[in-house]
């Protein structure tokens, strides 16, 4: 079963198979016709010289007769007759199927992620190492998406790329997208970012092309009184009288810098590590990092056949394990997991009903052990290799990050429940996320890391190889320091499958020291008094 996506293109491939027989359809029709009309003028010619002589013979006289009754009858059914009748029906059954207004709304966000994340200009997305080349329309289509969202940076950003390859000579497909239009747009969104002069510039450039667009002329009035304004008081912002109404929108100003200063420092992180900018460790701690062959204590399935171990970071402590999974078991999940795929979903903290996430692009399905032998296998392998007990842990997780437009990503978060989330997996009675374990199913051509923002470590698509770090400490305690989080895929697809291993089963398989009062095995209420 092919993804959704993948679906759509053959769809697509459909009806533009469709749309070639009903235009062969409609040559046909119009050659027969044309054939018609070629044989009917040659006959006129010749019938018009010598009208009476022409009508003289009794068989011309008896064939004018039936081709006004008949013949000309028959053309007019098959003028009539409509070809287009089986590709309108085909295209009607699989509109059911396209995607809608929402969808692609959500697909032009994604290129904005995507070019904000990897630093993109509006000229590499159109043109360059994408390898899909945007038009005109395109990039009209972009800047009217964002916009309607009010944003107006990349409103900017894609209608002057759209107004450069205008003026490179492109034709538009649409009449929406012309000079005009395009220009309407720039003023406005340079106008609400607070360059007034940028914005009466391009303003009069619009006015230039139509003198009587009527927004423009009065924008161009409101714009010159408001730079005239604004000139007024920087030559007078000295003066004291005007220096109470400067600290104000100063102190306004920060107020809503503030608001988004938790957010912003952490966003800038992610994209850095995402464009492989991320903290470099010293030169002393990289000599402490190694790749070894791992047999688990000589657990008896690698004595033999040690599993390739290697460490990734320090702190935390983030092992990769290489060719945990051969090909074919990874077919063998994903066909599996592909007919149950669903887009991701979060709990509403305020309703308690579960919606869909904006900033989880991606699609997921569960995986149970007694489904088919290969799941069982790679649970049974992760419980041998990490030594911790996997009956508790939460099923296979098996997600598909998609480019295709969508840009999938998971932004920035904890798998275990914090402090102030005491019931997060209270309904599965198994303690608290204690370790991940995160499987690489594909190789990712561009983009798609995993990093870890509070430290700064980025841990790249490896096919065949998986990550694994603990989530807590052995006093029970979080590690604030895995705070981690998807990039999105540049170019191809990432196919992951992960498992979140409980508390519950550990107590004896990872002690925690005797400082901490032996707290496995003491009662999870009196733990939770003892830790917060």
């Amino acid at each position: 079963i092919f993804s959704i996506m993948t679906d759509l293109l053959f769809t697509e491939k459909d009806l533009i198979t469709s749309l070639k027989d009903y235009i062969t359809a409609e040559q046909s029709k119009l050659e027969r016709v044309k054939k018609w009309a070629e044989k009917m003028d040659a006959l006129s010619v010749t019938a018009t010289q010598d009208p009476e002589g022409f009508l003289g013979h009794p068989v011309n006289a008896f064939k004018l007769m039936k081709r006004l009754n008949t013949e000309w009858a028959e053309l007019e059914s098959l003028v009539l007759s409509d070809m287009s009748e089986g590709f309108v029906s085909n295209l009607t059954i699989q509109r059911q199927h396209f995607p809608n207004d929402d969808d692609q709304v959500g697909a032009a966000k994604a290129l904005m992620r995507l070019q904000d994340t990897y630093k993109l200009d509006t000229s590499t997305s159109s043109m360059g190492p994408l390898k899909s080349r945007l038009t005109v329309d395109d990039c009209y289509d972009l800047g009217k998406v964002a916009y309607s969202e009010a944003d107006y940076f990349h409103t900017e950003l894609w209608m002057s790329q759209a107004l450069q390859q205008l003026e490179g000579g492109e034709e538009p497909a649409s009449a929406a997208a012309d000079a005009v239009t395009i220009l309407d747009y720039l003023s406005y969104s340079i106008y609400q970012q607070g360059e007034l002069e940028r914005a009466l510039e391009y303003t009069r450039q619009l006015l230039r092309l139509d003198s009587t667009h009527q927004r423009a002329n009065g924008n161009l009035k409101y714009f010159e009184y408001q730079l005239d304004k604004q000139k007024k008081v920087e030559e007078d912002e000295k003066k004291e009288e005007d220096d109470e109404e400067g600290t104000v929108r100063e102190e306004e100003k920060t107020k809503g810098e503030r608001g988004t200063a938790d957010y912003l420092p952490e966003r800038r992180k992610y994209e850095q590590l995402c464009r492989g900018e991320g903290i470099k460790m010293t030169p002393r701690r990289q000599s402490r990092m190694f790749c070894r062959y791992f047999d688990n204590n000589r657990h008896p399935k690698f004595v033999i056949a040690p599993v390739k171990e290697e460490d990734e970071w320090d702190r935390p402590h983030i092992l990769r394990y290489h060719d945990i999974v051969s090909d074919a078991e990874i077919e063998l999940v994903k066909q599996l997991a592909k007919p149950r795929l669903r887009r991701a979903t979060i709990s509403n903290p305020i309703t308690g009903v579960l919606e869909t996430a904006h900033y989880r692009i991606s699609k997921s399905a569960w995986l149970t052990s007694y489904e088919h032998k290969v799941v069982d296998k790679i649970n049974q392998r992760i419980e041998d290799i990490t030594g911790l007990d996997v009956t508790t842990a939460e099923e296979l997780q098996v997600t598909r990050w998609q480019n295709y437009g969508v840009g999938g990503q998971y932004e920035p978060h904890f798998d275990f429940g914090r402090k102030d989330e005491p019931d997060a997996f209270k309904e599965l009675g198994t303690g608290n996320r204690i370790a991940t374990w995160l499987l690489y199913m594909s190789n990712v051509s561009s983009g798609g890391a995993t990093v870890f923002t509070d430290v700064g470590a980025a841990v790249l698509p490896k096919k065949g190889s998986a990550v694994f770090w603990y989530n807590l400490f052995p006093s029970g305690e979080g590690d604030y320091r895995t705070r981690h989080a998807a990039c999105p895929v540049l170019v191809g697809n990432k196919w992951v499958s992960n498992k979140w291993i409980h508390e519950r089963g550990q107590e004896f398989r990872r002690r925690c020291p005797l400082v901490t009062l032996s707290c496995w095995l003491l009662p999870t209420s009196f733990r939770k008094h003892m830790w917060g």
